[in-house]
C-alpha cells in the first residue's frame, strides 16, 4: 500500500513538510506568472522571468549536488527554507514600499530557481536515506502526492488570493509556508549516511560524480529521459497564461483552476502509477503513459473550451507525474546513495539548460502566433521522450549494479 511508508514518523514528517513547501512554491509561482502578464500584457516578459528562474537554478546546480553529497541533507533543507523565507519577506516589503517593479519579480524568479534546484537534489537524496529500496516506489508516489496536493491547493486559491488580496500577500504566505515546513523537517530523526570521501576536496567530489555517470551511459540517458516531463511542465507554465487569456477567454480564476486541475492529475498519479506498473510492467507502463501524453497535448492545442482545458490539464498532470514516479524510482534503485545528489544535480542542470533555451523563445513565438503552438511543441517533446526511452530499453538494459 502507498500509505504504508507513513507509519514511520520520520517519513511522515518529511511528507507533511513537502506538502507545505509545495503549496507555498506553487502559490507564489502561479501568482507571479499572472501578476507579470496582468501588469505588462506580454508573454515575452513571462518567458524572460521563467528563463531567469531556470538560469539561476542551472548555475547553482553545477555545485549543488556535490554540496548535498558532502553535508547533512536534512540540515541543508532546513537552512534553504529559512533563507528563501527571508528573501521573500524582503521582496514583499519592496513591493509594498515602492509599488510594482518588474525587477522585483526577476529577483523572485532567481531566488525561486536557486532554491528549487538545491531542494530537488537534497530532498530526493534524503528520501533515499529515509526509505529501504523496496519502499522507494511508494515513497516516490507519496512525494508526488505531496507535491501535487500542495500545487493543486495553490492553484485553487492563488487566483482568488491574487484577485482579492494581491500578490504581496501571496509572497508573505509563501514565506510562512517555508518556515512551517522547516518545523516538520526539524522533527525528522534518522541515522544520517556516513559521507564517503569526506576529506576529499569539493573539486575532487564533483569530478568523481561526473566520472560515476560517464561510466554508466545507459543510466545517464535514462536520467535525461526523466527530465523530459519537467521540461514539459515548464513549457506548460509558459503557455498556460496566454492560452487561458486568448484561446478559452478566461481570467485569473480560470487560470488558477486550470493549474489546480494539473495538480489533481498529479495527485491521482500517486495512487495509480505503482499499481499500474505492478499489473503491467514498469517498462510497458512508461511507454503507454508517454503515448497518452502525446495524444492529449496534441488535442489541447486545438481546443477552445474551458471544460476540455480542465480535463486536458488533469491528464497532463497525471501523465507527467506518473512518469516522474516510475522513472525516478528506477533511478533511485540504480544510483549509489553516495552519488545521488551529484547525479540528480547533473540531470537537473541539463533540464534547466533546456528550459533556459526554450522559455524566452517560446514566449516570443506565442506572442507572434498562438498559445496552441506551445502545446504542439510539448507533444513533440514527449514524443521524443517516448522514442528515446523505447530505443534505450530495446538496445540494452538500463539498470546498473549499485556500488557499495
Amino acid at each position: 500500500m502507498v500509505f504504508s511508508v507513513l507509519k514511520t514518523n520520520r517519513f511522515r514528517n518529511y511528507f507533511i513538510a513537502d506538502i507545505i513547501s509545495g503549496f507555498g512554491v506553487g502559490m507564489s509561482t502561479i501568482g507571479a506568472n499572472w501578476y507579470l502578464m496582468d501588469r505588462t500584457g506580454s508573454m515575452t516578459a513571462v518567458g524572460l522571468m521563467l528563463s531567469l528562474n531556470v538560469v539561476a537554478g542551472f548555475l547553482i546546480s553545477a555545485f549543488a549536488g556535490t554540496f548535498v553529497d558532502k553535508w547533512n541533507r536534512k540540515t541543508i533543507l532546513l537552512w534553504a527554507n529559512v533563507v528563501r523565507a527571508a528573501a521573500l519577506l524582503l521582496i514583499a516589503g519592496a513591493f509594498l514600499g515602492t509599488g510594482f517593479h518588474v525587477e522585483y519579480l526577476y529577483a523572485f524568479a532567481a531566488i525561486n530557481g536557486m532554491g528549487w534546484a538545491l531542494y530537488m537534489s537534497a530532498s530526493r537524496s534524503l528520501v533515499q536515506e529515509l526509505l529501504p529500496e523496496k519502499e522507494l516506489i511508494h515513497g516516490n508516489s507519496l512525494i508526488e502526492i505531496s507535491l501535487q496536493v500542495g500545487m493543486f491547493m495553490a492553484g485553487g486559491v492563488s487566483g482568488f488570493l491574487y484577485k482579492y488580496i494581491g500578490f504581496e500577500a501571496i509572497l508573505l504566505l509563501n514565506a510562512a509556508a517555508f518556515l512551517v515546513s522547516s518545523l516538520f523537517l526539524s522533527r525528522i530523526s534518522y541515522a544520517a549516511m556516513p559521507v564517503e570521501q569526506a576529506e576529499a576536496s569539493f573539486f575532487e567530489s564533483f569530478k568523481a560524480g561526473i566520472q560515476y555517470l560517464a561510466g554508466r551511459p545507459s543510466l545517464f540517458v535514462l536520467g535525461i529521459v526523466s527530465i523530459i516531463p519537467l521540461v514539459t511542465t515548464m513549457v506548460f507554465n509558459v503557455v498556460l497564461p496566454g492560452y487561458v487569456s486568448t484561446s478559452v477567454r478566461g481570467d485569473s480564476v480560470v487560470f488558477g483552476l486550470s493549474d489546480m486541475c494539473y495538480g489533481i492529475g498529479g495527485l491521482l498519479s500517486g495512487f495509480l502509477a505503482a499499481p499500474l506498473a505492478r499489473k503491467l510492467t514498469q517498462h510497458g507502463t512508461i511507454l503507454i503513459i508517454f503515448l497518452v501524453s502525446v495524444l492529449n497535448l496534441a488535442a489541447i492545442a486545438f481546443n477552445s473550451t474551458v471544460i476540455l482545458l480542465y480535463i486536458g490539464c488533469v491528464l497532463i498532470g497525471l501523465t507527467n507525474s506518473s512518469l516522474r514516479i516510475l522513472i525516478t524510482t528506477t533511478l533511485m534503485e540504480s544510483v549509489s546513495k553516495a552519488y545521488m545528489g551529484r547525479a540528480t544535480s547533473v540531470w537537473m542542470g541539463i533540464s534547466l539548460l533546456l528550459q533556459t533555451v526554450s522559455a524566452t523563445g517560446l514566449g516570443v513565438v506565442i506572442d507572434r502566433y498562438s498559445p496552441g503552438l506551445g502545446f504542439i511543441l510539448m507533444a513533440g517533446l514527449m514524443f521524443a521522450g517516448l522514442v528515446v526511452y523505447y530505443v534505450l530499453n530495446s538496445k540494452s538494459p538500463w539498470k546498473q549494479t549499485i556500488e557499495a
